[in-house]
């Protein structure tokens, strides 16, 4: 019987092994050639602003998780295509909120349904520049959890 089951572990290591190999950035950034940054894989919550008319819209705010960072930007999951082309990104850093501009580099299928959107930051984006940022919080209960259908 140990033998056995044996087999079962070596087929589900054998299907862990070709399903990392299969999604891993490293060995699909070598098939399609170098990047120009380096990339690190980082999921955490970040909260997307829209710009329209020059003006972040805090009302228009959702959350994401992130896939990964690069020294010039960073990419996020969506769970269907939105065409964001230019946003604030909120980051908590402890009990703050730090902000960036990003622009939209690429939006590509994950498959399932969702999406990867990259953006390239190009600033840091101060409350004191823009006061209805202000009011944006990951804190309980400041900003309810929005659904990425929202901001369209």
């Amino acid at each position: 019987m140990p033998l056995f089951a044996r087999r079962k572990d070596l087929r589900v290591q054998g299907f862990i092994h070709n399903l990392v190999n299969n999604n891993c950035p490293e060995l699909i950034a070598m098939i399609e050639g170098p990047r120009l940054d380096r990339r690190v894989n980082l999921t955490i919550v970040v909260l997307i602003i829209p710009i329209k008319g020059g003006r972040p819209q805090p009302s228009e705010a959702f959350n994401v998780v992130t896939k990964e960072f690069s020294n010039t930007g960073l990419a996020i999951v969506l769970d269907e295509p939105i065409a964001l082309d230019d946003v604030v990104i909120g980051f908590r850093r402890e009990a703050d909120m730090t902000f960036a501009r990003g622009k939209a580099k690429h939006l590509n299928p994950l498959g399932g349904g969702f999406h990867q959107l990259g953006f390239r930051l190009t600033e840091m984006v101060h409350v004191g520049d823009h006061p209805e940022l202000k009011s944006v919080s990951f804190q309980a209960g400041l900003l309810p959890p929005i659904s990425t259908n929202a901001a369209r």
